[in-house]
């Protein structure tokens, strides 16, 4: 894999004789280009996510069992940076978020899973996931998939955005894109077009092109998924307008892009030559100035990898890149004039096969019904070299779980290809599948066609700094902004108390205060399943007329530029089955929790119940304890006001939010030593104790010269540990929705259930049962061992089937993989 910081080979191009020759980066918009987007790029670093699911169709009442990437933007490698992975399943028709959840990212994999419950409606869903740090950018590149969600009955909701046919629903939408972005008078081009139907799925189409006079200038056909391409060269004065045939035989007029006087044009040979990209420009600009270029830059993820110097001096020449030199993936050429703006450009797509194999070997071909399947993994690269991989494998009864298109996206098709491109990408996986022989041809087709908007070269040249609204989350976050009722600014900073409540009684208590503009955040939580949070502010001593808002309460604008289409088609009978023997195993599991739960009212439980620890005490029996209560805080104003002789050996000087705190016999030769001050069990400043409200403190113990020990050398001074009632497992949040305050539920990291799946080496009496699972084995985190090695096993049901076998994974170094097998079960 290449360096984001490898040397840059810039070449000048000598019109007319095709010879590059190799030259330092001595002049100055060279130097500055390469500066400038280096720089741009250590500010902007991109993320990519990617999630592998079991299948692609479920039943209402199912798991989906899955697994998250998430991975450098530039160099693939599995990223540690973001540990946070949000995952919608959104309604496309309505654009509404109906479930969410947020996957832990480990070494930047995320397994997890998201249950189905029965009030879903059956339709076709689109999966999303993304990290809070890709919000900063265009949400076209976050991660999509369709889903394809069934009710019990049998019955399919029609397709998302499916209804009356709209007014020119027989009229295919149609692009005609000039190569390079232009059209020069007098210059020899090809436009590539792209049609696509109302569900954006491309279409077939043929056509002619007319000029201004009438005559017919040259006719096209798509080869392609609607996409095609044919040569012009438009004359001075002509306008041009393509005519394509529908369904019905009305030709329909498109007009072509109108044609520049002057100006440059670029083609790209990307096919025919297994050393060279060969880029063909033309111009008809004149000049003054002997010397000048235009300069054509060529960059892949974040990295400029050659630059070419082209003199204005000749209209037309070669430039030859040498593949070696790129890494594997979309690469983009970029023409800047002799002004230095960039005015045409092209993507190409450089094959490096840099992709590692994944052999999934059964140990024999064919099994028996419930009968066990030893499967051996291995990982190698393009030479045979075994490399370690972190990988996800499902393995489906293939007449339970239609299959999708097979050229449908997968990691390699995602990573190397359409986490780069906006648009939807149609049959992505077909671009990677060696039995396609024509697919590097398509490819390049596909490239002419699509668009790609990570970075404007204008910001780069500008060099506008970053403004990200979204942080990288090493953890979960809380961030929003505290206002006035009226939605006005507080005008300064407002002391604010987090409590995080969980489900196991355990508790969080933060305190903090928000910056100037009200805004606040605290990073790096970490919680799972639903979590009870209250925020509380206070502005001045005792001032809570304000109003907290929580960005945790929001997603993301759910936009669908073009409605996904169901890629599954289901038999009749197919469907049927998969129907039937889901709702079997689905009533089987229902059936076991409802006899759990008998079993479970029946029980009598005569122990004496063992009080439970407060969880925010490491210490025993403490040497001393004042208790809050209305009585002993009645007039006081802060903790130290309270516990000011209560508490023998502990001397409070001072007052108020001044006072300070000393416990006899804690000095050394430089004086006395202040105590440690721990608030629910967390080490805590002087100042955040004297900014809590006394109301708020439950109790407060004090430790004393060995019962202090166990916090260790801090605690030389002592320790004086205040307890919350909120920080109590048995305080009541909700009596705290009071104004000032927000108490919410809140979702935390998902918790990660182990795929089931039963073993039958050992007679139980659950094995009574029939066993028609359509997804038999889930298993999301896979490492091959430095011989690229692995194992896995799982049991036949008893279906009479074929089970399909599918695996994804990536290497540390960032190579992707996709390995599929078949067994039989006879």
């Amino acid at each position: 894999m290449r360096s984001a910081f490898s040397p840059i080979y810039v070449l000048v191009l000598i019109f007319g004789t095709g010879l590059l020759t190799a030259f330092s980066v001595n002049d100055d918009f060279s130097k500055r280009i390469v500066d400038l987007f280096r720089t741009y790029n250590q500010q902007r670093p991109i993320e990519k996510v990617y999630v592998h699911t079991d299948r692609d169709a479920y039943l209402i009442g199912e798991t989906i069992w899955m697994k998250g990437y998430v991975i450098n933007g530039t160099t693939h490698e599995a990223d540690t940076i973001s540990r946070v992975i949000y995952v919608d399943l959104i309604d496309p028709s309505a654009k509404r978020v109906k479930l969410r959840l947020q996957l832990r990212a480990t070494e930047g994999y995320a397994p997890g899973q998201l249950a189905l419950p029965d009030s879903l409606p059956s339709g076709t869903y689109q999966l999303r996931a993304y990290t809070s740090y890709m919000r900063n950018y265009s949400d076209a590149y976050f991660f999509t998939k369709t889903i394809t969600i069934l009710r019990p009955d049998g019955a399919v909701a029609k397709p998302a955005g499916s209804g009356p046919a709209m007014p020119n629903a027989g009229r295919p939408d149609v692009q005609f894109l000039p190569e390079g972005g232009q059209l020069i008078e007098g210059l020899d081009g090809r436009i590539a077009f792209k049609a696509v139907d109302a569900s954006g799925q491309g279409v077939a189409v043929q056509g002619f092109v007319l000029d201004t006079k009438k005559d017919t200038v040259i006719g096209f056909t798509s080869t392609h998924l609607g996409m095609g391409y044919f040569p012009l060269k438009p004359e001075a004065g002509q306008a041009y307008t393509a005519f394509i045939r529908v369904g019905n035989g009305t030709l329909t007029p498109y007009p072509l892009p109108t044609a520049q006087p002057k100006g440059a044009v670029m083609q790209v040979d990307n096919l025919t030559n297994k050393e060279y990209i060969r880029v063909y420009l033309r111009h008809n600009k004149i000049s003054s100035d002997s010397g000048a270029t235009m300069t054509l830059v060529a960059q892949t993820r974040g990295q400029i990898v050659q630059i070419a110097k082209v003199p204005l001096a000749k209209k037309m020449g070669t430039v030859s890149l040498p593949r070696k030199e790129f890494p594997e993936g979309v690469t983009q050429l970029t023409l800047f004039d002799e002004t230095n703006k960039p005015v045409s450009e092209r993507l190409v797509f450089v094959n490096k096969d840099e992709q590692i194999n994944i052999a999934l070997t059964p140990a024999k071909k064919t099994y028996k019904n419930r009968e066990r399947v030893d499967l051996a993994i291995t990982t190698t690269d393009n030479t045979g070299k075994p490399v370690p991989a972190n990988l996800s494998l499902a393995a489906l009864d293939s007449q339970l779980a239609p299959e999708a298109d097979s050229n449908e996206a997968t990691l390699v098709s995602h990573l190397l290809l359409s986490s780069d491109l906006t648009g939807t990408i149609e049959q992505p996986a077909y671009y990677f599948n060696p039995a396609n022989k024509d697919r590097w041809q398509k490819l390049d087709l596909l490239l002419m066609t699509q668009g790609w908007r990570r970075f404007a070269w204008a910001d780069v040249l500008a060099q506008t700094p970053p403004v990200f609204k979204y942080p990288v989350e090493r953890g979960l976050s809380l961030t929003g902004r505290v206002v006035r009722p009226n939605q006005k600014g507080i005008g300064g900073k407002v002391r604010l108390t987090f409590v995080l409540a969980r489900r196991d009684s355990t508790r969080d208590f933060l305190t903090g205060e928000t910056d100037e503009e009200g805004n606040y955040a605290a990073y790096d939580l970490d919680f799972s399943d639903t979590t009870t949070v209250l925020i509380q502010g206070v502005k001045g001593k005792a001032n809570r007329d304000l109003a907290i808002t929580l960005d945790q309460l929001l997603t993301p604008p759910v936009t669908v530029i073009r409605v996904p289409y169901n890629p599954l088609e289901f038999r009749s009978d197919e469907l049927a089955d998969f129907i039937k023997r889901t709702n079997e195993y689905l009533e089987i599991e229902r059936q076991i929790r409802r006899n759990g739960e008998v079993l479970l009212q029946s029980v009598t439980v005569k122990a004496r119940r063992t009080p439970e620890r407060d969880s925010r005490t490491i210490y025993g029996t403490p040497d001393a304890s004042v208790k809050f209560d209305q009585a002993s805080t009645a007039g006081r104003l802060s903790v130290l006001d309270v516990i000011q002789g209560r508490i023998a050996g502990v001397q409070v000087t001072g007052s108020g939010f001044n006072a300070r705190v000393n416990i006899r016999g804690a000095a050394n030769f430089g004086g006395p030593i202040d105590p440690l001050f721990v608030l629910d069990g967390m080490p805590v400043s002087l100042e955040t104790i004297n900014s809590i409200s006394v109301q708020d403190v439950d109790r407060v113990d004090v430790l004393k010269g060995a019962s202090a020990a166990i916090y260790g050398s801090q605690a030389a001074g002592g320790v004086i540990s205040i307890l919350t009632k909120r920080g109590s497992p048995d305080y009541d949040l909700s009596k705290e929705a009071v104004p000032g305050s927000l108490l919410v539920k809140l979702p935390g990291y998902a918790p990660v259930r182990e795929f089931y799946a039963p073993r039958y080496d050992v007679k139980k009496p659950e094995h009574v049962r029939p066993d028609y699972r359509t997804t038999l084995l889930w298993a999301p985190m896979i490492q091959t061992n430095a011989e690229g090695k692995a194992t896995v096993s799982f049991y036949t049901t008893d279906a009479k089937t074929n089970l399909r076998i599918e695996a994804e994974g990536l290497t540390v170094s960032g190579m992707p993989g996709v390995g599929r097998e078949t067994i039989r079960v006879e």
